[in-house]
C-alpha cells in the first residue's frame, strides 16, 4: 500500500470502527443520528483505510487481486484483472447483510483502466426511503439503460486516433483517471429520488485502483494543498492527490471526470408531480438520459456517458477519424436554464476563474461567456419539467462567418507562422487560414471585441470585450480552450500587449473616472493551471493611443497619444514612466508606434530604435536608450504637375498624409493612412517601394513574421493582405459596417443576399463567403430583399417605398415601382417565381406578376398591413406551395391569411389576448408556414410565445411558451418540419419541431447585438443568422430526404373543404400526440382524403394487369412492390457458370434489406435464427457476431418469409421471373442452410405465407391480381387444397389455438375458413362477415389472434377492430393511428401495431377479454397506449419474443430496427441505401469504403464489418458520382470526398472532420463522373452535357472547361499517373473521358503549370438499334493498371466485346468476346483480373492472361456496378440498392 500522508488541517476526524452499525444508524437515522453519521465522515473519508481493505475482514477479493506499485503514481495500488469481470473483483463491505453507510455527497474513484480490456463498477445506493439502487459504470455497455432499481451507464474511452474501432475498449496510453460521482444528482436527474447513503461498492476486473473517498465537498483535483487555499475552490487533501512533477500541469498527466457535469444544475429535492418545477431546474423527467461530462482536461462535449480521452502513441489530435489540422472550436451553445423567481443561474466550469458577473457554461471547446444579469443576454428561460433535449446536441455548428471589426477595426494580427490572420468579428474571434480560407473561432464573448493580443510563440491569446465593466480572456491559441476568465481594473480596455514570452500581458484603458489606466498581468502559470496575478497598476494624465512591451526586455514597455511619447518600465512591483523629449513635435497627435529588428534578429537593446508615426504625416525615430528623436520625417502627398492640389485625394485636411498605423520589418515599414492608401518605405523613407489603394482610411496595417505580406484593415470593414514578391493584394473579408436587417437565399447559385443599416445591398457567395456583389444607396435605405426563385434576379425594398429589381447578370436595375407611400416592411415572391408580395409601413400590400418581364402592379391594397407592427423580416410569408398569403394585419393584433393569385381574404385570426406580465394586448411580432401537406401557419409574438394555426381553420394546434425574455424577430421552419428556428435577441435557438410536450430549444451565442433574421440555407443543410455579422451554422443532424410531408393526391384537392383539410393536416403531420390517444368504440369513417402514395414510390399506379381487380390506395403499402425489373439470366452462348469448388468469387456480405416486402423478416430470440431478404437471396445472420449466410436460388426478388414454430424449417416466396410461369417457394433447412424442397403455384406474386401451429400444414396466398389461397402438407410438400378468392386479401392467419382454423381478412371482409380432414383429404368450410358499417374501416389489412377468442385486424383508416372468432362479430374498435395498420402482433395483453406512417405503438389490451361480454355496446376506454416509437418508413415486418417486450422490426425504407420496449429504443441493426447506388470508391488505406446514392447520401463505411460510420445528406437531390482523394493527397488524415449531384453542384466532404469543406458549381447540368488528379489537388468532374470542368479542390475555382464532347454525356474520366514515355507529349497525369456517342479521349496534363494535350481520340461505331433493344448501354474505359500503355473500352458496337487498345501503338491489340453488353467495368489493381457486369443480372470474371471467365449469379438487377478494393482483395458490386460484397480467391 501506499504510505499515508498526513491530511490537512481538521480534513479528518477519527471514525467509528463498526462498519455495520454505521450502515444501519445511516439508514434509519432522524436529525440527529443523521448528523452524527454525517460528522464523522466530514470533510472526506478514506474508505479503503477506514475498511482496511488491506486485511480483508471488512471487504473480499475475488479472482485475480493484487497489490502491485505502479510507477506513475510511485506507490502501491490494486490490480484487478481477468477475462471475466464478474470473477474478478473488490467487494465493500464483505456481506451483502451489511452496509458501508457512506453519507458523503460525492464519491471519488481513482483508478485506471487497463489496456485492451473492459471494467466495471457497481455501487449500491440507498435512497432515502431505504430503496437500493444498482448503479453501474462499463466500457462493456452499449448504451444507457434504466429502470426502477438500475441505472447503466456506458463509460466511454476515446483514444486520440483515427481509428474509431477503439472505442470501447480502453486504448493504449490510458491515464490514471479521477472519477467524481454525485450520487445526489445520479438519483435525482434519472430516478427522481433522494440519496440516502453509500451501501456497497464492487470493483471489477480489469483496472487499477489506488483508493476510494467520499466527502460532502466537491474537490479540484489540479489543486492541492496550502497554497491554494485562498482560491474560490476546495483543493484536493494531500493524500488524495495525484503526483504532478514540477513545470507539467495535472491535466496534462490525469484525466478528471466529473459526473453529472457541472454544466447541468440539478433541484436540490425531487420534482413534485403536482406542483411548479423547483428553482433553477435544468434537467427533463427523469427516464430520459441527459448530457454528461467529459473529462475536463479536453474541450467539453457533451454525451449520453462519461466520455475520457486517453492519449495515442501516435497520433495527439481529438478528431474521431484522424487528427485535425484546424481544431474545431467553434461551437457556442448556450444551456437552458430554468429559473421561476431569481432569474436566471449560471455555473462556471473554473470556479476559481469566477467574477462579479457568471459565468455561463457553452458547448464550445471548454469555452466560457461572461455575461451580466440583465435582459439582454440571451438567456433562455424554460419550464424545467418539460426540458428535453433532442439529438444531436448541439446540432448547430459554426463553420463561417461574414464580418469583420465592429468595436475597432484596428485589431488584425497575423500568427508567429504566418499562415493564418487573427481578427475580432463582433463578439468573436476569427482565425482564418489565408491560403485555404478555412476559418475557426474562439467564442465566450458576450460583446464587442475591442483588444487583441499573441504571444511570441503563438500559445497565447488575449482578448478584451468592450463593454463596462470590461473582460479580458486569455486563451489556448493552438485548441481554442479559454484558459481563464478575469475581470479588468480598466473599465473600458483599448489596447493589449504581450510580452514575447507570453509571461506578462499589459492593457491600457480608462478607468470609472476617465483617467487612463496601465495594467501589468502576470500571465506565465495559466497554462500550468495557475490563475492571472495583478503584478502594478498606473495611472497617467497624458492621453495613450497604442501601447506596446518591447520584444528584447519584457520589463520595458513604450506608449504614445496626444503630444507625448512616454517609456516604461515594470520594477519592484510599480510601473513607472518617463517622457521622450519631442522638442518641436510634441504638439503632434501619435497613433501607432513599433520597433525596430535587426537583420539578424537578435538586435542590442542599446540599439533598438522605436518608430512613432502621427496623424499629419511625421514619422519619428527614437532612441530607446537614450530617449531622443534621432530622425524626424513627413509624408506629403504627391503634387500635380500643373498646381498645388494633391494628385490623391486625402479623407483628411491638412498638407500632410494622415497616418494610422505602421509595422515594421527588418527590411522595410508598412503605413497605412487616411488616405486610403497602403505604402511600403525602405527604413530611410527615401521613396516609396509599394504602394496599394483601397476603398477607404487603412486602419491598420501589420507586417508578417516572414516579412514577405502586409496586413491591412480599412475603417469600411475590409481586411486583406498585399504579397510584396508578386504585388498582388488578395481580399480576406469584406463586411457591412453597420447591423444587418434581413437576408434572403438563392438555391441555384447559392449566392446570399443581405441589407444593411450602413445602406447597402450585398451578394455573398455561401460556399466561399466572399463578396460578389455590392449596391450602393447614399439617398435612401434598403429595407428588405428576395431573390426571384428561378432568374438571376433579386428584388429590394426601400425606405423611400420604391421596389427595385435587380439582376445578378448586368449588376444593374432592371424595373422599379413606387406603388408604396411608406418604407418597404416586407418583399417576398411565390416559390414558382409567378408572384411577388410588398407591404410599406403604411399599411399596403402590393402585388406583382413576375412572369411578366416588367412584373406589372397587379393590385394595390391600402390598410392591409399593420401600420405599427414592429419592422421585422418574417412580417409577410408565402406558404410553400405559393397558395397562401400572410401577414400581420389589418392590426397588430391580428394575423390574415388570403389566396395568393386572388388576394381573397381566407382567415383572420385574433390574437390580442390579454398579456398579464404587461398589462397590454398580445401582438403578433412575425409569421411563418410549414411544409405544404402539415398545413401549419407559426406566429411569434411579443408576449415571447408562438402560436402554431391551422392555416386552413385558425384554430391553435401547439403553443411554445416563454420562448424567450424578449420577442421573436424571425423564425423559420425547416422543409422537413424536423427543426424550428427563431432569432431570440442576440440568441439562435432549435426547436425540435416533432416534439409535442414544450420541448427545450437549443440556444446558440455568438452575435453581440439582437439577431435580426434568421433562415435554412436552400439544401437545408446550414443554418445562417444576421444581425451584427452573418454566422453560417452546420447542421449536424442526418436528414432523411424523403422525411417529407406528402399532401392529399391532386385528384381529390378539389373536393376538399376547410374541415377536411384540417383533418388532412393533422394527418400527414407524423407529429406525436400531445395526449395518448384514447380507444373509441366504432369511430365514424374519414371521407374525401385520399392517402398518400407508399413510401419510397412516386404514386404513379401500375398498369401491367388493368383488367384485373385493384385494391384502394391506402392498403397499397402492404403489397409487394418488386424493385423495378431488369432481365433476368439468360443461357445465352458463352456463359461459365463455374462448379463451387473452383470459383474465382465467393459472396463475403450482403449490404441491404429489402424493404418493398413483406414479412420478409424472421428472428426467434430463443434460438438467436435471424434471416431478411436482400434481393432474391436469403440472408442469414449472427446478431452478435455480424457473420452472414447466404441462401440463393430464387429467380426473382423474394417477397415474403415464414418460420416453423419449430424453428426448423424457412419457408421463401418470390414474384414470377421472365423465365418461370409460376412464383417460386422454396423450403429450407434452417440447420444446414440447404433448399428441400422447391415448390409453386400462384401465377402472380406470393403475398404471404404461413405455418399451422403445428407445422403440419402450409398455407400461401397470392396477390391481388392472383386471389389464390393454397395450402400444402408439410411431409410431402404436396399441393393440398386450392381456392381462387372473390376479392383481393390482404393476410392469412392460423388459429394459434386450433389447427384447423385460419382466417383471410381483405376487402369489407373477414373469412373464416375450418378445415376438415377426412383421411388424405382436407375440405375447407367457409364463414365471411362483412364490417360492421358503425367501423366504417373499408378495408382490412393486417391481423393477428389474441388470447382466445379474440382476433385483431387493422384497416387501411388506422383503426383496430376486435373480432369474436367464437361469434364472429366485431365488438370492439378503436383509432390507432393516422396511417394503414399494416402490422398486428399480439401476446396475451399487449398488441404491437406498425403503420403506414413509420409508428409503431404498444397497447395495452388485457381488458379486451371481459369487454366480449358487451358485445357492439363495449366501451373501449381501458384500452391504452404505453409506448410509441417513429421509425424511417412504413412497418413492413415485425418479429417479436412471447412477451413482446423486445424485438426486430423492418421498414419500407430498407432498415431493419431493434426495438426494446422497456428502455423506450430503437437500433439501427441493418441499413442500405434506399434507392440507386451510383458507386463505391475506397480510402488509401482500404479500411473504409464509400458509397453514394439516388436518396442524396454519402455514406462511409468500415470495410471489415461493413458497418455504417459516417452519413452525409442533401436533401432533394441524387448524389450521382463519388470519388474519395489519393494516398499522396497531403497528409492521410486529409482525406476528403468530392461528390457530384444532379443539380451540378460539386462537394467536397472531409472525411477526418466529418463536414463539409467545399460546395462549388461548376456545371450547370447533372453530373455523371468525377475524379481526383493523382497529386489530390485538382478535381475533374464531366456532365450530361459533355462538358468537363478542372477545378482546384481547395479553393473551387474551376481554370478549364474541355468541351470536346459537348453534346453526349459524360460516362467516365480515368485518371492514372503517366508512366508511358514514349507518347510524345509532356505531363505527370493522364487522364480520359468517355462520352455517351462511344467516343474517349485520352489527355496528358500538368494542372500545376495549367498544361493539358490531347494524346488520343478514339471513336467506335454505333451499334443496330435491334442489338441494345432500343437503349444503349454506356461506353466504359479504363487504364490498364498493369500496363500503363492499354486502355480497356466497352459498350455498344457492332460486337459485344472488351476492346483493348495500346495507346504507345495506336491500334486495337486484343478483343474479348462477351456474352452481352456491359453495364460496369472494373479492373484488378493486383491481378490481372476484370470484372464485367451486366444488364441480366449477370457478373463475369475474365481472367485476361490465360482468357477464361467465370459468370455468377446473385443479384436482383441489372449489375450497374461492379469495383475492386485497390488490394484486390475484395470485389463490389451493386445493383439497384443492394450491394453485394465478394471475395476474391487468391490465384
Amino acid at each position: 500500500m501506499t504510505a499515508e500522508v498526513a491530511p490537512l488541517s481538521g480534513s479528518r476526524c477519527q471514525a467509528p470502527r463498526c462498519m455495520s452499525r454505521a450502515g444501519r444508524a445511516d439508514a434509519k437515522a432522524g436529525s440527529s443520528s443523521g448528523a452524527m453519521a454525517r460528522a464523522w465522515q466530514h470533510p472526506f473519508l478514506n474508505v479503503f483505510r477506514h475498511f482496511r481493505v488491506e486485511e480483508w475482514k471488512r471487504s473480499a477479493k475475488q479472482g485475480d487481486v493484487a497489490v502491485v506499485t505502479d510507477k506513475t503514481l510511485k506507490g502501491a495500488v490494486y490490480r484487478i484483472r481477468g477475462s471475466v469481470s464478474a470473477a474478478n473483483y473488490i467487494q465493500l463491505p464483505k456481506n451483502s447483510t451489511q452496509s458501508l453507510g457512506l453519507t458523503g455527497r460525492y464519491l471519488y474513484v481513482l483508478f485506471r483502466p487497463l489496456p485492451n480490456k473492459h471494467f466495471v463498477i457497481h455501487l449500491d445506493v440507498s435512497t432515502e426511503d431505504n430503496q437500493v439502487i444498482r448503479v453501474s459504470f462499463s466500457n462493456l455497455f452499449k448504451e444507457f439503460k434504466s429502470t426502477a432499481t438500475r441505472l447503466q451507464f456506458p463509460f466511454v474511452l476515446e483514444a486520440r486516433t483515427p481509428q474509431r474501432d477503439l472505442v470501447g475498449l480502453v486504448p493504449h496510453g490510458a491515464r490514471w483517471t479521477f472519477l467524481q460521482l454525485d450520487l445526489q444528482d445520479i438519483l435525482l436527474v434519472y430516478l427522481n429520488r433522494r440519496y440516502g447513503h453509500l451501501k456497497s461498492v464492487r470493483l471489477c476486473a480489469s483496472l487499477l485502483v489506488r483508493n476510494l473517498y467520499t466527502s460532502d465537498l466537491c474537490f479540484e483535483p489540479a489543486f492541492s494543498g496550502a497554497p491554494w487555499a485562498k482560491l474560490p475552490v476546495t483543493p484536493m487533501p494531500r493524500e488524495m492527490a495525484f503526483p504532478v512533477p514540477k513545470g507539467e500541469s495535472w491535466h496534462d498527466r490525469y484525466v478528471h471526470v466529473r459526473f453529472p457535469s457541472d454544466s447541468l444544475k440539478v433541484p436540490s429535492k425531487p420534482m413534485e408531480k403536482s406542483g411548479s418545477p423547483p428553482e433553477a431546474v435544468l434537467l427533463g423527467p427523469g427516464p430520459h438520459p441527459l448530457p454528461c461530462p467529459v473529462a475536463s482536461s479536453k474541450p467539453v462535449r457533451f454525451s449520453v456517458s462519461p466520455v475520457v480521452q486517453t492519449p495515442s502513441p501516435t497520433a495527439s489530435s481529438q478528431a474521431p477519424l484522424a487528427p485535425r489540422p484546424f481544431p474545431e472550436v467553434s461551437l457556442s451553445q448556450e444551456r437552458s436554464e430554468a429559473s421561476n423567481v431569481d432569474g436566471p443561474r449560471f455555473h462556471s466550469l473554473e470556479p476559481w476563474a469566477r467574477v462579479k458577473a457568471s459565468d455561463v457554461h457553452t458547448a464550445a471547446a471548454g469555452t466560457h461567456v461572461l455575461t451580466h444579469e440583465s435582459t439582454e443576454v440571451p438567456v433562455a428561460l424554460e419550464d424545467a419539467g418539460s426540458c428535453k433535449r433532442f439529438l444531436p446536441d448541439p446540432i448547430l455548428r459554426l463553420k463561417g462567418v461574414i464580418g469583420f471589426g465592429g468595436h475597432s477595426t484596428r485589431q488584425a494580427l497575423w500568427t508567429p507562422d504566418g499562415t493564418a490572420v487573427v481578427y475580432p468579428c463582433h463578439a468573436v474571434i476569427v482565425v482564418l487560414l489565408v491560403d485555404t480560407g478555412e476559418q475557426r473561432f474562439f467564442l465566450g464573448h458576450t460583446d464587442k471585441v475591442c483588444a487583441l493580443a499573441l504571444d511570441g510563440s503563438g500559445s497565447l491569446l488575449a482578448s478584451a470585450q468592450a463593454r463596462t465593466p470590461s473582460v479580458i480572456r486569455l486563451w489556448d491559441f493552438q485548441t481554442g480552450r479559454c484558459l481563464c476568465v478575469f475581470q479588468s481594473p480598466v473599465h473600458v480596455v483599448c489596447s493589449l500587449s504581450f510580452s514575447d514570452s507570453g509571461a506578462l500581458l499589459c492593457g491600457v484603458g480608462k478607468d470609472r473616472h476617465g483617467r487612463t489606466m496601465v495594467v501589468a498581468w502576470g500571465t506565465g502559470q495559466v497554462g500550468l493551471g495557475g490563475e492571472v496575478v495583478v503584478l502594478a497598476k498606473a495611472h497617467t494624465d497624458f492621453d495613450v493611443q497604442a501601447f506596446r512591451v518591447t520584444f528584447f526586455d519584457e520589463t520595458r514597455m513604450a506608449s504614445c497619444g496626444q503630444g507625448s511619447v512616454r517609456l516604461w518600465r515594470l520594477r519592484g512591483g510599480a510601473l513607472r514612466s518617463c517622457p521622450v523629449d519631442l522638442g518641436e513635435h510634441h504638439v503632434l497627435q501619435f497613433t501607432d508606434l513599433a520597433f525596430k529588428q535587426a537583420r539578424d534578429g537578435c538586435p542590442e537593446p542599446s540599439a533598438a530604435m522605436l518608430f512613432v508615426c502621427s496623424r499629419s504625416g511625421h514619422i519619428l525615430e527614437i532612441d530607446c536608450q537614450c530617449m531622443v528623436v534621432r530622425h524626424a520625417r513627413r509624408l506629403l502627398p504627391t503634387q500635380t504637375l500643373g498646381g498645388p492640389h494633391p494628385q490623391k485625394q486625402t479623407f483628411s485636411t491638412g498638407p500632410g498624409i494622415a497616418i494610422s498605423s505602421l509595422s515594421l520589418s527588418p527590411a522595410m515599414c508598412a503605413v497605412g493612412s487616411a488616405d486610403g492608401y497602403l505604402r511600403l518605405w525602405p527604413l530611410d523613407f527615401s521613396s516609396v517601394l509599394l504602394e496599394a489603394e483601397h476603398e477607404g482610411p487603412v486602419s491598420s496595417v501589420c507586417v508578417s513574421p516572414d516579412g514577405l505580406r502586409v496586413l491591412s484593415a480599412t475603417s469600411s470593414g475590409h481586411l486583406g493582405f498585399l504579397d510584396t514578391p508578386s504585388r498582388v493584394y488578395h481580399m480576406l473579408a469584406r463586411s457591412h459596417t453597420a447591423p444587418v436587417l434581413a437576408l434572403a437565399t438563392e438555391q441555384r447559385r447559392g449566392q446570399l443576399a443581405t441589407v444593411s443599416q450602413d445602406r447597402t445591398v450585398r451578394i455573398w457567395d455561401l460556399a466561399t463567403l466572399q463578396q460578389l456583389y455590392n449596391f450602393t444607396s447614399s439617398e435612401e435605405a434598403p429595407c428588405t430583399v428576395t431573390f426571384h426563385p428561378t432568374r438571376p434576379i433579386f428584388f429590394c425594398g426601400f425606405s423611400s417605398g420604391a421596389v427595385r429589381s435587380f439582376s445578378l447578370e448586368a449588376a444593374e436595375v432592371l424595373v422599379e415601382h413606387t406603388c408604396h407611400q411608406g418604407a418597404i416592411t416586407g418583399l417576398t415572391a411565390t416559390p414558382d417565381g409567378r408572384l411577388l408580395f410588398s407591404s410599406c409601413s403604411r399599411g399596403s400590400l402590393a402585388q406583382y406578376n413576375c412572369a411578366d418581364p416588367q412584373w406589372h402592379v397587379l393590385r394595390v391594397a391600402a390598410d392591409m398591413v399593420s401600420p405599427d407592427a414592429p419592422a421585422s423580416p418574417s412580417t409577410l410569408a408565402v406558404s410553400r406551395d405559393g397558395r397562401l398569403l400572410a401577414f400581420v394585419g389589418p392590426s397588430r393584433h391580428t394575423v390574415t391569411v388570403m389566396g395568393s393569385a386572388s388576394l381573397d381574404e381566407l382567415l383572420r385570426v385574433d390574437i390580442g389576448t390579454l398579456d398579464l406580465a404587461s398589462g397590454r394586448l398580445d401582438s403578433a411580432m412575425a409569421v411563418c408556414f410549414g411544409p405544404a401537406a402539415l398545413g401549419h401557419l407559426l406566429v411569434s409574438t411579443s408576449s415571447n410565445r408562438v402560436m402554431v394555426l391551422d392555416a386552413a381553420s385558425g384554430r391553435i394546434i401547439r403553443e411554445l411558451p416563454g420562448v424567450h425574455p424578449e420577442p421573436c424577430s424571425s423564425l423559420m421552419l425547416s422543409e422537413d418540419a424536423r427543426f424550428l428556428l427563431m432569432a431570440a435577441g442576440r440568441a439562435v435557438k432549435v426547436w425540435d419541431y416533432t416534439t409535442q410536450a414544450n420541448p427545450g430549444p437549443q440556444v446558440y451565442i455568438g452575435h453581440s447585438e439582437p439577431v435580426q433574421a434568421v433562415t435554412f440555407s436552400p439544401d437545408q443543410q446550414q443554418v445562417l443568422s444576421a444581425g451584427d455579422a452573418i454566422f453560417l451554422w452546420d447542421i449536424l443532424a442526418t436528414t432523411e430526404s424523403d422525411q417529407s410531408f406528402p399532401g392529399p393526391s391532386p385528384a381529390c384537392e378539389a373536393g376538399l373543404g376547410t374541415g377536411q383539410l384540417e383533418d388532412a393536416a393533422s394527418r400527414a403531420s407524423e407529429l406525436p400526440r400531445q395526449q395518448v390517444p384514447k380507444p373509441s368504440q366504432a369511430s365514424p369513417p374519414r371521407l374525401g382524403i385520399c392517402a398518400r402514395p407508399p413510401e419510397g414510390g412516386d404514386g404513379t399506379s401500375d398498369t401491367k394487369n388493368s383488367g384485373a381487380p385493384r385494391t384502394t390506395c391506402p392498403a397499397s403499402h402492404k403489397a409487394f412492390t418488386p424493385a423495378r425489373a431488369s432481365r433476368g439470366p439468360h443461357s445465352a452462348k458463352g456463359t461459365s457458370l463455374p462448379p463451387a469448388s473452383s470459383e474465382w468469387l465467393r459472396l463475403k456480405a450482403v449490404v441491404g434489406y429489402s424493404g418493398n416486402g413483406r414479412a420478409n423478416m424472421v428472428w426467434r430470440p430463443d434460438t438467436g435464427f435471424f434471416a431478411y431478404t436482400c434481393g432474391r437471396l436469403v440472408v442469414v445472420e449472427d446478431l452478435h457476431s455480424g457473420a452472414q449466410q447466404h441462401w440463393p436460388g430464387h429467380p426473382a426478388e423474394i417477397s415474403t418469409l415464414a418460420l416453423s414454430h419449430s424453428a426448423q424449417v424457412l419457408a421463401s416466396a418470390s414474384g414470377r421471373s421472365s423465365t418461370t410461369d409460376h412464383c417460386q417457394i422454396r423450403v429450407w433447412d434452417v440447420s444446414g442452410g440447404l433448399c428441400q424442397h422447391l415448390i409453386s403455384h400462384h401465377s402472380t406474386t406470393v403475398l404471404a405465407l404461413a405455418f399451422s401451429p403445428d407445422d403440419r400444414l402450409l398455407v400461401t396466398l397470392g396477390d391481388h391480381d392472383g386471389c389464390t389461397l393454397a395450402l400444402w402438407g408439410t411431409a410431402t410438400y404436396d399441393l393440398v387444397s386450392s381456392t381462387r378468392l372473390p376479392e383481393p386479401v390482404h393476410g392469412v392467419a392460423f388459429n394459434p389455438w386450433d389447427a384447423g382454423e385460419l382466417t383471410c381478412v381483405g376487402q369489407g371482409t373477414v373469412t373464416f375458413w375450418l378445415l376438415q380432414q377426412r383421411g388424405a383429404d382436407i375440405s375447407l368450410q367457409v364463414h365471411r362477415e362483412q364490417i360492421p358499417e358503425t367501423v366504417g374501416a373499408g378495408e382490412l389489412t393486417s391481423l393477428c389472434y389474441g388470447a382466445p377468442p379474440l382476433l385483431y385486424c387493422g384497416t387501411s383508416s388506422g383503426q383496430v377492430c376486435v373480432w369474436d372468432t367464437r361469434a364472429g362479430r366485431c365488438f370492439l374498435s378503436w383509432e390507432a393511428d393516422d396511417g394503414g395498420i399494416g402490422l398486428l402482433l399480439c401476446s396475451s395483453s399487449r398488441l404491437v401495431s406498425g403503420s403506414s406512417t413509420g409508428r409503431l405503438r404498444l397497447w395495452a389490451v388485457g381488458p379486451v377479454s371481459e369487454l366480449r361480454c358487451k358485445g357492439l355496446g363495449a366501451r373501449s376506454s381501458s384500452v391504452f397506449m404505453e409506448r410509441e416509437l417513429v421509425l424511417d418508413g412504413a412497418v413492413v415486418s415485425a418479429s417479436f419474443d412471447g412477451s413482446v417486450d423486445m424485438g426486430v422490426v423492418g421498414t419500407r425504407a430498407g432498415t431493419l430496427w431493434f426495438i426494446s420496449w422497456a428502455e423506450g429504443t430503437s437500433t439501427r441493426l441493418i441499413s442500405g441505401h434506399r434507392s440507386k447506388v451510383n458507386e463505391v470508391v475506397f480510402g488509401p488505406g482500404e479500411s473504409h469504403c464509400a458509397t453514394c446514392g439516388e436518396d442524396g447520401s454519402v455514406r462511409v463505411w468500415a470495410l471489415a464489418s461493413m458497418e455504417l460510420v459516417i452519413q452525409f445528406q442533401v436533401l432533394n437531390q441524387s448524389c450521382l458520382c463519388l470519388t474519395w482523394s489519393p494516398r499522396c493527397c497531403g497528409r492521410p488524415e486529409q482525406q476528403r470526398l468530392a461528390a457530384g449531384y444532379g443539380d451540378g453542384s460539386l462537394r467536397i466532404f472531409s472525411v477526418s472532420r466529418t463536414a463539409m469543406e467545399l460546395k462549388m458549381h461548376p456545371h450547370p447540368v447533372a453530373l455523371t463522373t468525377v475524379t481526383f488528379s493523382t497529386d489530390g489537388q485538382t478535381v475533374l468532374s464531366g456532365d450530361k452535357d459533355g462538358l468537363v470542368a478542372v477545378s482546384h479542390s481547395r479553393t473551387g475555382i474551376t481554370f478549364r472547361v474541355v468541351s470536346d464532347h459537348q453534346g453526349a454525356a459524360i460516362s467516365t474520366i480515368c485518371v492514372t499517373r503517366k508512366e508511358c514515355e514514349d507518347l510524345g507529349v509532356e505531363g505527370t497525369d493522364l487522364w480520359l473521358a468517355a462520352s455517351g456517342d462511344q467516343r474517349v479521349s485520352v489527355w496528358a496534363s500538368d494542372w500545376l503549370r495549367n498544361r493539358c494535350e490531347l494524346v488520343d481520340w478514339l471513336s467506335f461505331p454505333m451499334p443496330a438499334t435491334t442489338e441494345t433493344q432500343g437503349h444503349l448501354p454506356p461506353s466504359l474505359a479504363a487504364f490498364c493498371p498493369w500496363d500503363g500503355a492499354l486502355l480497356m473500352y466497352v459498350g455498344p458496337g457492332v460486337d459485344k466485346e472488351v476492346i483493348i487498345y495500346d495507346l504507345s501503338q495506336k491500334q486495337v491489340v486484343e478483343k474479348i468476346p462477351l456474352p452481352f453488353f456491359a453495364m460496369s467495368l472494373s479492373l484488378s489493381p493486383g491481378t490481372r483480373l476484370l470484372a464485367l457486369g451486366f444488364a441480366e443480372c449477370m457478373l463475369r470474371l475474365v481472367d485476361c492472361a490465360t482468357g477464361t471467365a467465370q459468370d455468377f449469379a446473385g443479384h436482383n438487377n441489372a449489375v450497374h456496378l461492379c469495383r475492386f478494393t485497390p488490394s484486390a482483395r475484395l470485389l463490389f458490386t451493386a445493383a439497384c440498392n443492394e450491394i453485394l460484397v465478394w471475395e476474391v480467391s487468391g490465384r
